[in-house]
């Protein structure tokens, strides 16, 4: 927020001093009004918190008009991999009912859509009577004043170079049908390299936090997508260090994938080599991405867990995925800066934010088409 807002005033090289730390997060935020900050509310919602939560939105919007909620519940009540790996089937956690707060937004608010997202899964998963999910938070969010419909977009179908897929309802107030946005699809004809390739290469714990130098950049895909931005700076190009373990899996992996263009099921390692507890679900937890790929797996939020080994066309890189390359996967731009909580960079959260349930090139192609059927 802070970013945009700047952004907003032309003042995006105050933004850049950030970026290479010559400023702090407090001094950062010091520059742009109060309100921008206190707009982002990071509480849990639930039934005590409610009311207080109420009473912040209102406040932000001072008797103004809400014309759009975008969200979705958490997904690992409704996964399958998530299903799969708990003893109860994920049956009565309490994550399955957040929807139902949703729809105390959209009573109380009553905005003209609302735009809501999920895994797949979603479509299978069902309560303890029996009853679908899905069917119970569509029939909710009728009782509320709208009608949804809803696709399963692939965003590679969407100029991602990533294989992820997501079920995206739309919801309309009032009664009328046949008014899902479904964005133009686009396929740049580009390989995963494309996204790499002004990124400098880095062996296993090379890399900083802090700016890189990025070579030069001849393509226009980064451009494109919205990922590259060339007045600010590239931050996060770092790569974990890998223990010998990993480095050596790793090698059965690429091995594997260079032979057979086939990913390692992880039960197929050694058992010297296999020491992670869960050996039912994830069994392609070493996973990776090689530069001739049209587009790679999904990247998940948990890369500092898992291994995803990059094959760089000119340089032997046995390592993990950084954190920007993660990034540019998903398609964040690359002036967002990853953080932690303490403002400080931390490798180890970084790590675990990539995996953003909607890639941001998707999520843009969606709000363009709904601004045209607005």
């Amino acid at each position: 927020m802070a970013y945009h807002w700047l952004k907003d005033q032309d003042r995006t090289e105050q933004y850049n001093e950030y970026l290479h730390g010559r400023i702090t997060r407090s001094q950062l935020y010091e520059l742009v009004p109060d309100c921008c900050i206190q707009s982002v509310i990071n509480a849990e919602i639930g039934e005590v918190s409610l009311s207080g939560i109420f009473k912040k939105i209102d406040e932000l919007l001072n008797d103004a008009r809400l014309d759009l909620i975008i969200g979705g519940p958490p997904c690992q009540a409704y996964s399958i991999v998530g299903r799969s790996r708990d003893k109860n089937r994920m049956k009565g956690d309490r994550r399955n009912y957040l929807y139902v707060y949703y729809a105390e937004f959209l009573k109380r608010y009553r905005p003209s859509w609302f735009v809501f997202e999920n895994v797949t899964g979603l479509l299978s998963a069902k309560d303890e009577n029996g009853n679908l999910y899905f069917d119970n938070m569509r029939r909710l969010f009728r009782d509320a004043g709208y009608e949804t419909e809803f696709m399963t977009l692939a965003a590679e179908e969407y100029g991602v170079l990533q294989s992820r897929k997501r079920i995206i309802l739309v919801g309309k107030r009032g009664k009328s049908s046949g008014f899902y946005p479904e964005p133009a699809k686009w396929h740049p004809g580009v390989k995963v390299y494309e996204i790499f390739r002004d990124l400098p290469p880095l062996r296993a714990g090379e890399g900083d936090t802090g700016p890189c130098i990025t070579k030069k950049y001849t393509g226009s895909y980064l451009y494109d997508a919205g990922i590259r931005n060339d007045a600010l700076a590239v931050t996060w190009h770092q790569a974990r260090p890998n223990t010998e373990q990993d480095l050596e899996i790793y090698r059965i992996v690429v091995e594997l994938w260079n032979k057979k263009k086939t990913r390692l099921n992880y039960n197929h390692l050694p058992d010297r080599l296999k020491t992670h507890r869960h050996r039912n679900s994830f069994l392609d937890r070493f996973k990776v991405v090689a530069g001739d790929m049209e587009y790679s797996h999904t990247v998940v939020a948990h890369i500092a867990k898992d291994g995803h080994y990059y094959i760089h066309p000119d340089i032997e890189q046995n390592r993990s995925l950084t954190p920007r390359e993660a990034a540019r996967l998903q398609t964040f731009p690359d002036d967002y800066f990853f953080e932690s909580a303490s403002g400080v960079p931390q490798r180890t959260p970084a790590f675990r934010q990539i995996g953003n349930a909607v890639p941001v090139l998707l999520a843009r192609r969606i709000a363009e088409k709904l601004k045209e059927v607005w």
